[in-house]
């Protein structure tokens, strides 16, 4: 790939901010570009996966969360995914049908549904996080001491700040397998 070509302000554009020692607008548009190819490159092998199964990003979006979160409901998946209930209701649908999530009906609420992965589901996890946990490890090992520390941080500032309780709450948990 070649080096984009991109243009970039001379001065922070009106209504700007920078934080103390975070740089210009120059550094700021940098660390954007940066996490647009850096997203680019880690979604690409879970991507190469999903056309082997003639899946998108919101299969594995859903396969992930039901992974990290056995027994999810459907309203805490929309809730957590923010996407239409018509849209999550395809792709559940495409997964159970095709063996990856089985649903149960709620014990205590009956009009609920819990959804948990199967064994293929499980596998198919296991494939689309391979590759990334591989890359995040690599990226943070080469990063240095604290990186993890550091990525943390910041990406949980970027978190809308009245969802990072429930965000850290829900990466915080580790999935009953």
């Amino acid at each position: 790939m070649g080096k984009p070509q991109t243009k970039r302000p001379s001065a922070p554009e009106s209504g700007a901010s920078t934080a103390a020692g975070s740089g210009s607008a120059d550094h700021l548009t940098e660390a954007i570009e940066l996490l647009f190819f850096a997203y680019r490159d880690f979604i690409s092998d879970p991507d190469e996966i999903l056309i082997e199964y003639g899946f998108g990003r919101a299969h594995h979006r859903v396969v992930h969360f039901v992974g990290r979160n056995p027994g999810i409901t459907v309203a805490e998946l929309l809730d957590i995914l923010r996407i239409t209930k018509q849209s999550l209701a395809r792709v559940l649908k495409q997964l159970i049908e095709r063996g990856f999530i089985e649903q149960e009906t709620g014990k205590q609420d009956r009009r609920q549904r819990m959804l948990f992965l199967t064994a293929t589901g499980r596998e198919l996890e296991q494939r689309l996080a391979a590759p990334q946990r591989s890359r995040v490890a690599k990226a943070l090992e080469k990063a240095g001491p604290d990186a993890d520390l550091a990525w943390r941080a910041v990406l949980l500032a970027l978190v809308n700040e009245d969802d990072r309780p429930e965000v850290e709450s829900l990466i915080a948990k580790t999935p009953a397998r």
